[in-house]
């Protein structure tokens, strides 16, 4: 196994790191991996972590249902139902953010899903999914093909619209990635990120029990103030940020089966679900999910 060790911070830079947390695997391996913090900035990622080429692995599960509709079980079941009552959100939020209807890239796209909802509802989509089996569904579920990653196939300035739904935490060349994203974007499109938020009310109860941080797949956990400081270094400026609240009941379930025996049940699950949320009513926003919605900075003096 390989493993790849960051000495700077993807956010600021700088080199000072501090252990926050150890947390297991419990999906694939059950290996534990460390999750720093930035000295500089307060930026969390797993550290060290399984190189690009040997992640792939770590992704192999029958019970990984964002890359196999097929997946079965109750926390499959939920996360399904949960899914077809945000497809229509998500796609009504795109069309007041971007009303043109113009195209979408899709970065990401899992299984299609998303993809299959905007396309009914007029965009013109594209979809970029480096799972194989995820891809081979949304191909089939699109009738059109679905590229693995590489994005130099796309002209510059091509997309009125791009989004990454819980991808972001994924990508190993983050800055890399978000580079040629925005360069992808039209002048006035929008680039809509949605990813754990690692201050809210469910990832401080949880701990190292929290689902979210889901290691090593996730190798980035934001909270507000640092995706504030990523996006500004590419030169955008975020015009919303806005709650994901069927997330933080999502996660409570997850995380609640971590605890094995202590695991309590749908009624523990929905107080931690409910308690999240309310918190973060009174806290700022800090939902257990946050949609990012950014945009291009305006010139000075615009």
């Amino acid at each position: 196994m390989s493993y790849e060790r960051l000495d700077n911070c993807p956010v600021c830079g700088k080199t000072d790191f501090k252990n926050k947390l150890v947390v297991e695997d419990r999906t694939v391996s059950h290996e534990s991996f460390a999750i720093v913090q930035c000295a500089g900035c307060s930026f969390q990622f797993t550290n060290p972590r399984p190189s690009e080429a040997e992640i792939g692995k770590y992704y192999e599960s029958d019970a990984y249902v964002s890359h196999n509709s097929a997946a079965q079980g109750f926390v499959n079941k939920a996360y399904k139902v949960a899914r077809f009552f945000t497809m229509r959100r998500k796609v009504s939020l795109l069309n007041k953010l971007a009303p043109r209807r113009g195209k979408l890239l899709d970065y990401g796209c899992g299984t299609g899903h998303f993809l299959a909802a905007a396309k009914s509802g007029g965009w013109q989509v594209a979809g970029l999914e480096p799972n194989a089996r995820a891809r081979e569904e949304a191909s089939q579920r699109l009738g059109q093909p679905i590229g693995q990653e590489s994005l130099v196939q796309f002209q510059p300035g091509t997309f009125d619209a791009i989004t990454l739904w819980h991808v972001l935490e994924h990508i190993h060349t983050l800055n890399e990635t978000l580079a040629q994203l925005v360069a992808l974007l039209k002048p006035e499109g929008v680039l809509l990120i949605a990813v754990p938020n690692v201050e809210s009310l469910d990832a401080q109860h949880y701990r190292e029990l929290w689902a979210a941080y889901d290691v090593p797949r996730h190798l980035y956990h934001f909270a507000p103030k640092t995706m504030v400081q990523l996006l500004k270094k590419h030169k955008l400026a975020i015009r919303q940020t806005l709650p994901m609240p069927l997330d933080a009941y999502y996660v409570s379930m997850l995380s609640e089966k971590h605890k094995a025996e202590r695991a309590g049940g749908l009624l523990t699950v929905l107080k931690a679900g409910y308690k999240s949320n309310v918190y973060a009513e009174e806290h700022e926003g800090q939902y257990s999910s946050l949609l990012y919605v950014a945009g291009r900075r305006a010139p000075a003096g615009a």
